[in-house]
């Protein structure tokens, strides 16, 4: 179980410095969905040992501004994988170190991750073990968003 846990999750922190910011000091939103595809990417290679690309990023929607000084935390986790891509969920707290106040929930989004072999070509990963009822839970999900991804897809061409 614990073994599966290291493949499929990982969290990255940092905290946010001027250079990341505007003049009143508000976290550039690029600079939060940078730091959470790194978050996406990183599990996502470690989970196919092998490079992976973006290939989507559902909704992002800030719930909270961001300021220099805050501890941002990216929570990833792989919650369904098909063939060669992998759905990966990560969700962003931030913390004011100066204040003693638990991190709060800015922001979630979904990534859609694929792993390459060598040669740049779409590459087959290993399936999914689930471990309990919430994991079948977020597979079901991330099925069911990349199913109807795929049929806004081909209604398109």
């Amino acid at each position: 179980m614990d073994n599966i846990k290291q493949l499929t999750q990982l969290t990255m922190s940092q905290v946010m410095l001027p250079g990341q910011a505007n003049v009143a000091g508000n976290v550039h939103g690029g600079e939060i969905m940078k730091f959470m595809d790194s978050a996406a990417g990183a599990v996502a290679m470690r989970y196919a040992r092998s490079n992976v690309v973006t290939a989507r990023v559902d909704e992002l929607e800030f719930h909270l501004p961001i300021f220099v000084g805050a501890l941002v935390s990216c929570y990833a986790e792989v919650t369904y994988v098909g063939n060669s891509s992998m759905e990966i969920m990560v969700t962003v707290y931030v913390e004011d170190l100066e204040r003693e106040s638990p991190p709060k929930h800015a922001l979630s989004a979904y990534f859609t991750m694929v792993a390459l072999d060598r040669m740049g070509r779409p590459q087959r990963i290993p399936p999914l073990e689930i471990e309990n009822e919430e994991g079948q839970r977020k597979f079901e999900e991330g099925k069911a968003r990349y199913m109807a991804h795929n049929l806004k897809k081909k209604g398109d061409k």
